[in-house]
Parts: structure tokens; C-alpha cells; sequence
């Protein structure tokens, strides 16, 4: 489709910016909208989308690196970004460039205007992109499409895609707004990705899990692997280089430089994935799934910069992932004076990922991204109590906190994906082509 609307990146963010607007709206109807004004590009698209609470992005990101280590040529659609938007569209390992994703973001609005989206009204921000993704993946013609999803499942804009394995990497309380205040709906919500036919893997026990299971087979899904339950797996916790799993059936050993052990799970799962995949006639081979799992690069997740002080980013968004990421870091930080740097969401349960905090750092910084719906860093400063001071941004925050760690702490910057971007740019920790580290 020829773009007649003309934008530069810049143009195409300051196009986003109009459309927050609309703020959160669930539903499919207005993506649905949208594809069949663009040709319905969703269609025929084959890979793995990928709900959950916690997890989504690192399996995701290992699914992408084991394909691209068996020479296939693939697509990967996450979000949030650290730094740059075009973070959300990757083909071939590589995010877009900018003027690529404005031309998608282009095309996209242009369809939004047409008659075909009238009765739907405006799309949304996360709308728009996931289309733009779509049609970015549909016009690359890959051999494999991973896709996370953005909130619950069954009305996110994603869950139009139907490209043949589902895998809900496990559950917790999150978004209970929207999605409900106990395991079992969340579950729901999020097992909703799963259409007929599908290969179906999941990392999520108990209720959860049942919830999952009676959805797979409602809904007609050709397979279920329940990683950790049906299917073991021994974890190994290597530290600063990352977490090993062993899979029976056949017998397989990775591992990955990815820091924590809530990594072994995930590890799991997407060897799972594969292996899932790989039943559906893509050549993902074991000696790949090794391979890429070695070569995975997922940056502001646990991402360890030895330094003085040293630095550890981790875009742990809400209690579970708080806890995770404490756990992992106390060995890493034992000994070492240290200091965090929090900033979070005003939808997030606050006290409770503070007080999932409060067992790693002598003294925080609070802080707030650039984002119009983060907490206040004073209200933050005050529910903490003692050891608490706060900054106006995550440049002065990491400033300060590097200065009352000293030269031989550590300084622990998380709380959102948002921070952990913002960290990483504030320590001039990017390269010239996008973020250090990426593959």
C-alpha cells in the first residue's frame, strides 16, 4: 500500500502523542477495523504469541534468538520500549529505523481515516502500533512472527493474531482494574489467546493452570505442555553469567546469560516453545535452541554494568517481578554498599512492590520517568520512610545514587520498564545504532 500521509519519526511520535487522547480502550474491534482497511496483513502470519504476567518479554526475546540461530528470518513485536519506539518492531534481529516506523505509522492512520473505521472511532496509541507491527511483519514475509502481549489477553489489540502456538508464561496479580482481583480470572483473561488448533505452552501452575488447561481444551487446542508439571526441568543459578536449565524428553541443556533465577523458568518455557514450533514443521533444531539461547541479548532486564559504583537495571513492573528481582540481586550485591533508584506507575499495587523492595538497598532514590502516569517520587519518598530522598528525573536520581553508593556499591535502578530505559540513557549506556548490547 502506497503511504500518502508523509512523516518523519518525529512526526510520526508527535501523531502518537494525539491519539493518548483515547487512552485505554479494550476491545478488537477497532484493530480489526484497521487490518481489513490495510488487507487483513494478519492474515497467514505463523510464530508464537505470547500472554503472561511476568516473563513475556525475556521468552520472547529467547524464542527470537533460537530462530535466528537456525537461520530463519523473523519478526518481533514487544513493547513497552526502553529508549525508541522503533525498539517495538524488530526484523532480523534489528529494530526499524526511524523513518521506517514512521512510514508504518503513516500508512496505519491513513486507514484509520478511511470509511472502514468509522463506525469503530479513533484507535488508540498501543492500537496503532500493534497494526503498524503487523503490517510490518506482512510486508518482511518471515518465516516465524513472536508477538507479546500487551494487557490480559482477550481484548488486547494483539489477540487478533492467531499464529498458531500460544504460550502464557504464568500468572499473577497485575492489572486487577482491568482484568480482575483473583489468579483464576486473570488466567482467564489471558488464556483467551488461545485459538483452535493451537500448540499451547505454559510456565503457570496451580489454579492458573487448570484455568488454562479446561481453556485449551474448550477451545479445541491441538496440544498442551505444562512446563514444570508435565514436563520437568532442573534450574541452575550461575550468577553474574546468567541460569542453566536441564529439559528431559529428549534430554537438552542451555543456558543463557540472562541474570535471575525466575530466567530458568523462562529458559523452560521457550525451549518448550521450540520445541512446540518445531512440531509445526519449523526447523528450530536443538544445536539452535543452545545457540540462541547463548547469544540472547534483552537489555534492561536484569542487566548487570560492572562499574564504580556497578550498575543493575531491571524493568520489574510489579510485586512478583519486584520480589523476583530482589531475590537474584542479594547474592549479586552482598557485600556492597546499595542504593536503588525506583520510580512506578501510578495503576501498579505501590506499597506492596515497596515493601517487596525494602529487603536489598540501604537507601533509595525516588524518581518518576516521562511518563504522565507515574507516582509522584515525593509520595513515593514518604511511604518509604526513613532512607528515602527523591529526584525530579532518572538522570539526577542515578547521580545521586551513584554518589551514596561510592565506588564500590552498587546502584540498583528499577520499578518500570520506563526507569530502566531511562537509566541506560542516562549512563550513556547506548550505542550509536540503539541499545549496547542488543544483537
Amino acid at each position: 500500500m502506497a503511504v500518502a500521509l508523509r512523516l518523519d519519526y518525529h512526526g510520526a511520535l508527535a501523531a502518537l502523542h494525539g491519539l493518548e487522547g483515547q487512552g485505554m480502550k479494550l476491545g478488537l474491534e477497532r484493530t480489526e477495523a484497521l487490518l481489513t482497511a490495510l488487507g487483513e496483513p494478519h492474515r497467514g502470519l505463523r510464530g508464537v504469541l505470547v500472554a503472561g504476567t511476568n516473563g513475556k518479554g525475556s521468552v520472547c526475546a529467547l524464542v527470537d534468538a533460537m530462530a535466528r540461530a537456525a537461520g530463519l528470518r523473523t519478526v518481533l513485536l514487544t513493547k513497552p520500549h526502553l529508549v525508541s519506539w522503533c525498539e517495538r518492531i524488530e526484523v532480523g534481529g534489528h529494530p526499524v529505523t526511524e523513518q521506517r516506523f514512521a512510514d508504518l505509522v503513516a500508512t496505519v492512520l491513513e486507514a484509520a481515516s478511511g470509511e472502514a473505521t468509522d463506525a469503530t472511532g479513533p484507535p488508540t496509541v498501543f492500537e496503532v502500533v500493534t497494526a503498524a507491527g503487523i503490517l510490518a511483519a506482512h510486508n518482511a514475509a518471515p518465516d516465524l512472527v513472536i508477538c507479546e502481549v500487551g494487557l490480559g489477553g482477550r481484548l488486547d489489540s494483539t489477540n487478533v493474531l492467531d499464529l498458531g502456538v500460544a504460550v502464557v508464561t504464568g500468572i499473577a496479580l497485575d492489572h486487577r482494574d482491568q482484568l480482575g482481583g483473583d489468579i483464576a480470572g486473570i488466567a482467564a483473561e489471558k488464556a483467551a489467546i488461545i485459538k483452535p488448533g493451537n500448540d499451547v505452552v505454559t510456565g503457570a501452575d496451580g489454579v492458573a493452570l487448570e484455568v488454562i488447561a479446561a481453556a485449551a481444551a474448550g477451545l479445541g487446542a491441538r496440544s498442551l505442555a505444562a512446563v514444570g508439571s508435565a514436563l520437568p526441568w532442573r534450574g541452575e543459578d550461575l550468577g553474574r553469567d546468567g541460569v542453566a536449565v536441564d529439559i528431559d524428553d529428549p534430554p537438552l541443556r542451555l543456558a543463557t546469560p540472562l541474570i535471575g533465577g525466575f530466567q530458568q523458568r523462562n529458559l523452560a518455557v521457550a525451549a518448550q516453545t521450540v520445541r512446540a514450533l518445531r512440531g509445526r514443521g519449523i526447523a528450530i533444531d536443538a544445536a539452535a535452541s543452545v545457540r540462541g539461547a547463548a547469544a540472547v541479548r534483552w537489555p534492561g532486564r536484569m542487566q548487570w554494568i560492572d562499574g564504580a559504583p556497578s550498575l543493575l537495571i531491571d524493568g520489574c513492573h510489579n510485586t512478583e517481578a519486584v520480589a523476583a528481582m530482589v531475590a537474584a540481586a542479594l547474592p549479586l550485591c552482598a557485600g556492597h554498599r546499595t542504593v536503588a533508584v525506583f520510580g512506578a506507575m501510578a495503576d501498579k499495587d505501590i506499597g506492596a512492590m515497596l515493601e517487596a523492595l525494602r529487603p536489598l538497598p540501604e537507601e533509595v532514590v525516588f524518581t518518576r520517568p516521562a511518563s504522565p502516569r507515574a507516582v509522584a517520587p515525593e509520595d513515593l519518598a514518604w511511604m518509604w520512610g526513613a532512607g528515602a530522598s527523591s529526584a525530579p528525573d532518572v538522570a539526577a536520581a542515578l547521580a545521586t545514587a551513584r554518589a551514596r553508593a561510592g565506588a564500590g556499591g552498587v546502584v540498583v535502578a528499577c520499578g518500570s520498564l520506563y526507569i530502566a530505559g531511562e537509566a541506560l540513557e542516562a549512563a550513556g549506556l547506548l550505542a550509536a545504532g540503539g541499545l549496547s548490547g542488543r544483537d
